[in-house]
């Protein structure tokens, strides 16, 4: 029960946020307690992210009122919230590809010893943190040879090492394998054991009821209501985050395509060292087949690969029946071939460019008169683009950083609608979005395939693969293992078959 003199970790009172054209919170109430991890859920656009950027000191709300242990926030922004214990993880990765693991675990605040930088208390400290949180990775080790995991656990342990009074996690496991999920659900618990306040934002409700003890679920720029994360079903919470909308739970129907022609992509023993071996597969018109296995498969390698973006040692690829000698990502854009990339925020849009501008780029040809891009055609593209797909935004103009990860999205998948590529490769498209935003990119995905396109679907989510592939593939140690139609399409057979089972 809650008492008005009561001090919380963190709390949020009447919060409300606008930017223009769009109200991200309407009167947010939030308290949490010392040692609770609190789940925080919605879909997007729901203030989640408005909410933690708040807490974090990121930004300032235009009413209402911020508390970290009872203090107020007031205007001291990212330092004051720094200073009084706060710690954020967010789902984009901030570090410095070019330095040290070290380095980025004491970005902002390197140790000295007299004029100098204490390299060596750096890199002991580092490794004292990583090995507490049982990462094996060398402190001295650049971040951008690291994998995407490895760099999201990294991110982690910098939190950790400022031992932090109040964490939040923004879908910290959005690009983990099992078993580094579990690893961090454990490092989480023992965290909030030592009675910090963990705030987790994550869409994967099987790890949320592991974790949290409590959830509360955001809808509208409102927190709607907490709930025992444990006692609460999940289509209580979907009914929560939906407000009796009915949209999100809808399921698409695989249906049965005909592979008596010629396929539209072809790809005949192919092999990209280390990762890809001897991988053959054939995608036809109207159909959606998805790609499933775990981290380090070889899944972003094959999209890659039949992209034109990573060399190809041996095998060929086919377009309609055509080999492509020497594919590559401008000579597979001409042939109809798009790619949308696992890492959203690094490879798929340009953050300061808006929404018009980021859609248009893959053809510039059909909004330009002549030798000049048209202003007008520009926008006449944007704005269907943005009704057909339902990407929320005040304008085509707003920079695409400023919308939602779902709605960012739709926009880089746009970006290939307005090619007319018929070939679409969509490496992890509902990551780190919500319930709704995923059932659009569904739908989206049915609706392109009803259209004639084919679509390679990659996801390591395997529960989201019967809900809209017509077969899936799975990926095990760089080959295909095992193909699956139909009633063989379950989240048991695709987990068996990706490991090996």
């Amino acid at each position: 029960m809650v008492t008005d003199d009561e001090v919380f970790a963190a709390s949020a009172r009447d919060v409300t946020k606008a930017y223009p054209g769009v109200v991200a919170l309407a009167g947010a109430d939030f308290q949490l307690r010392s040692g609770e991890v609190r789940a925080l859920l919605g879909r997007n656009g729901a203030g989640k992210s408005t909410l933690i950027r708040m807490i974090a000191g990121v930004d300032r709300p235009d009413a209402g009122e911020i508390r970290i242990g009872g203090t107020p926030l007031g205007d001291g922004g990212v330092r004051r919230a720094v200073e009084l214990g706060v710690a954020t993880v967010y789902q984009e990765l901030s570090l410095v590809p070019w330095l040290s693991v070290a380095e980025n675990m004491f970005l902002g605040g390197w140790p000295r010893a007299g004029s100098r930088i204490d390299y060596e208390r750096m890199r002991r400290e580092s490794a004292e943190v990583l090995a507490e949180l049982g990462l094996r990775i060398d402190p001295e080790r650049p971040v951008a040879t690291l994998s995407l995991a490895e760099q999201q656990l990294v991110e982690i342990a910098r939190a950790v090492r400022q031992t932090p009074k109040v964490l939040i996690l923004d879908e910290p496991t959005s690009a983990l394998a099992a078993s580094e999920v579990t690893m961090v659900l454990e490092v989480v618990g023992r965290i909030a054991a030592a009675g910090v306040a963990v705030i987790y934002v994550s869409h994967r409700l099987d790890e949320i009821r592991q974790v949290a003890d409590s959830i509360t679920v955001m809808r509208d720029g409102r927190t709607v209501e907490t709930v025992s994360a444990k006692d609460t079903t999940t289509r209580e919470i979907v009914e929560l985050m939906l407000g009796g909308e009915s949209e999100a739970a809808e399921q698409v129907t695989p249906v049965t395509i005909d592979r008596t022609g010629t396929p539209l992509l072809a790809v005949r023993d192919l092999t990209v060292p280390p990762k890809i071996t001897g991988v053959s597969f054939e995608l036809y018109p109207g159909e959606v087949l998805g790609i499933g296995g775990l981290l380090g498969s070889g899944r972003t390698e094959l999209l890659r690969a039949v992209a034109g973006f990573d060399p190809i040692v041996s095998g060929r690829i086919e377009v309609e029946g055509t080999r492509v000698e020497n594919p590559t990502p401008a000579r597979m854009k001409r042939l109809g071939v798009g790619l949308t990339p696992e890492n959203r925020k690094a490879e798929g849009i340009i953050p300061m460019l808006g929404v018009d501008e980021n859609m248009v780029i893959s053809d510039f040809g059909r909004v330009s008169t002549g030798p000049s891009i048209s202003t007008s055609r520009v926008r006449e593209a944007a704005t269907a683009l943005v009704r057909r797909l339902g990407i929320k935004t005040a304008r085509t103009q707003t920079p695409i950083a400023d919308l939602s990860g779902g709605n960012q999205q739709k926009a880089v998948i746009g970006r290939w609608l307005h090619a007319d590529s018929r070939i679409l490769l969509l490496d992890e498209p509902t990551r780190g979005v919500d319930v709704e935003a995923k059932a659009q990119i569904y739908r989206l995905v049915r609706e392109l395939a009803s259209a004639g396109a084919g679509v390679l679907f990659v996801s390591g989510e395997l529960e989201e693969l019967p809900l809209v592939c017509d077969r899936v593939l799975s990926l095990h140690a760089g080959g295909i293992r095992s193909e699956l139609r139909g009633s063989e399409i379950t989240v048991d057979n695709i987990l068996a078959a990706t490991m090996a089972v």
